[in-house]
């Protein structure tokens, strides 16, 4: 087993990198951000497709964007029965905790004949954003899909960026078929939210 010798040189590279992650270091990554939202909603799927080639280096189209039901089988096929009992054990008990939350619309008549109330509507649709690589956890999928569907939610859409080899990693697949994702499309990064926002 390799050990690690902390010296000075050492803890200042710990310091530094610790630094680059503090939100004081995220003006610099505005522009960049910002450049790449301004061309996805000029430049639609086209901005998609370049953006996904350069940052993951996969080739994305209009043929291959749109995860397939045949790509969601693969994935099964891809994980262990053991990990997908986990996941349905734990979308239950997200589905249970977020049911408790809801809240019921109301409505009542005072005696001066003012009718007060509050009515719940979901939204039509959300998007969920789920990263990749090595922060690709089914746990993200589930709990940002379950409360969706708990709330009546209609439309979900996911992205999540796909591999060099065009793929989504299965786990991540398999959460979001059982959690319900309506749609799931492979692009991930700034230019996946932009989509969700300005649509493409």
């Amino acid at each position: 087993m390799n050990r690690i010798k902390l010296d000075a040189a050492s803890m200042d590279n710990i310091l530094e990198n610790l630094l680059k992650r503090s939100p004081n270091q995220y003006g610099s990554y505005q522009d960049k951000v910002t450049n790449i939202l301004d061309e996805v909603k000029e430049n639609g799927d086209e901005a998609l497709f370049s953006l996904t080639k350069e940052y993951d280096k996969a080739e994305i189209n209009k043929q291959n964007i749109r995860v397939t039901e045949e790509e969601i089988k693969e994935a099964y096929s891809l994980v262990d029965d053991s990990l997908i009992h986990v996941m349905k054990k734990s979308l239950k008990n997200i589905r249970d905790f977020h049911e408790k939350q809801l809240r019921n619309s109301w409505m009542e008549t005072r005696e001066n004949g003012v009718i007060v109330g509050q009515r719940m509507t979901p939204l039509e649709s959300v998007g969920v954003y789920v990263p990749g690589g090595k922060a690709a956890y089914p746990s993200s999928v589930l709990m940002n899909i379950a409360p969706a569907k708990v709330a009546g939610v209609k439309r979900i859409v996911m992205t999540t960026p796909p591999g060099a080899d065009g793929k989504v990693t299965p786990a991540t697949l398999v959460a979001a078929n059982l959690a319900g994702a309506d749609e799931i499309y492979k692009v991930g990064g700034a230019q996946a939210v932009g989509a969700l926002a300005f649509g493409t």
